[in-house]
């Protein structure tokens, strides 16, 4: 029981039927599209011929070879596309294979007419369906001869007698138990097939591949600074607002236990500077998370706030319009929070001058200072490393020119969307 199972099981399976269906899809599918793709191949060829050898017979026929080459290979494109989106949904409807079909860049102005024909997808899809009535054509025949082969042996049995009767159905029933395998090895040819014609070639793999990989990795820093903006608020919100309530108590309690013993008013006087150091800390923090000034007013705004804050005088020029997504101005933000910071530390420089200006789709950041110069990325202590590395996060790029004697010039060069 179990071995006629193992050898007749096969012939029942649900998998079995769907590759068969598969097959004979893909013989007819195969056939018919690859057919019209000759006859189209065909008969562009011989318009070109006719015209190469000069015109003869009727005196409109020029005119119509001329319109064949001139017009085949527009109509040829779209043939080719709409049989391989066709055979794409061959592949998803009858085996659950999904099989993408290739990007195409449809160009412009000139490019529009000659870009798909230079692509390799197009060629391999063109080669596809060219040979479609050979492999596929040969493949599902000779899955349904398989399948076909007992029946036919039982009609024509009468052709056949004693030893060769034997015979006959002996290799129609041979047959018949290798419909199942050559069915899937159809299946498995004709899929290796097509995923390596009909979809994306390996450099369009690749290069789908970075496209997601930018995307998720502009999507971290979108998330990033979400999460950044939505902290600062809650700090803001929260522990900022009871850390100020707690001071202005520990402030009005200082001014009104004035008569109490010195231990107790220097406790208080204890209490309060520490609350008011902790929330000038705190404002720091919340500032060096995300300034909520940037987003109220912009990068205009946010930048004059830190030129103001700053230990030297701060030549500011902003020309932002229209403005930047909230991730890039964070990012010029910190960029220029971080210069100042550094040539107030290292720079020993009396002025330094800011300009952000937009030009076309990116955002040009320029900090100068009139230090001593000597700065570089990889210095330690500087920061300078993080700043390069936020910027190469959205595809942008940090300079430093600071030669020895200054002045120092540190160009942000990030993308505004």
């Amino acid at each position: 029981m179990k071995a006629g199972l193992r050898l007749f099981g096969p012939l029942m399976a649900p998998r079995t039927w769907r590759t068969t269906f598969h097959a004979v899809a893909a013989m007819l599918l195969g056939v018919t599209t690859g057919l019209v793709i000759w006859l189209v191949v065909v008969a562009w060829w011989g318009a070109l011929l006719s015209l190469i050898e000069g015109p003869t017979g009727h005196p409109l026929l020029p005119v119509l070879y001329l319109g064949v080459v001139a017009f085949g290979p527009l109509v040829l494109l779209p043939f080719v596309r709409f049989f391989s989106a066709l055979q794409r949904e061959r592949f998803r409807a009858l085996l659950g294979v999904v099989i993408a079909g290739p990007r195409h860049d449809p160009g412009t102005g000139r490019h529009r007419l000659l870009r798909p024909w230079t692509a390799t997808s197009t060629w391999r899809q063109f080669a596809y369906h060219l040979l479609a009535p050979l492999v596929c054509g040969a493949g599902g025949a000779l899955v349904l001869l398989c399948w076909a082969a007992l029946p036919l042996t039982a009609l024509w049995e009468h052709q056949a007698s004693g030893a060769g009767h034997a015979g006959w159905f002996g290799g129609a029933g041979a047959l018949l138990l290798a419909a199942p395998w050559a069915a899937h090895g159809f299946a498995a040819t004709d899929t290796a097939m097509a995923r390596r014609m009909l979809g994306p070639g390996r450099a369009e793999r690749l290069a789908e591949r970075v496209a997601s990989l930018a995307q998720s990795r502009a999507d971290l820093v979108e998330a990033a600074d979400t999460e950044r903006r939505r902290i600062e608020r809650d700090l803001h919100d929260g522990v900022q607002q009871r850390l100020v309530s707690l001071a202005l108590n520990l402030g009005m309690a200082r001014a009104a236990f004035t008569d109490e013993s010195p231990e107790i008013l220097e406790v208080l006087a204890a209490a309060h500077d520490d609350a008011t150091a902790a929330l000038t800390e705190l404002r720091d923090f919340v500032r060096g998370l995300h300034p909520a000034v940037l987003d109220d007013r912009g990068l205009d705004a946010a930048l004059s706030g830190i030129a103001a804050r700053a230990p030297l005088p701060v030549e500011l020029r902003v020309a932002l319009a229209p403005r930047c997504s909230p991730s890039t101005e964070a990012i010029a933000y910190f960029a220029v929070s971080e210069a100042l910071a550094n040539v107030a530390k290292h720079a020993q420089a009396s002025r330094a001058e800011v300009v952000a200006e937009r030009i076309g789709d990116r955002l040009v950041v320029t900090v100068i200072d009139n230090g001593r110069g000597g700065a570089a990325i990889d210095s330690i202590g500087t920061g300078l490393r993080g700043l390069q590395q936020r910027a190469a996060a959205v595809d942008g790029n940090l300079t430093v020119v600071s030669p020895s004697g200054g002045p120092t010039t540190v160009t942000l060069a990030i993308p505004c969307a």
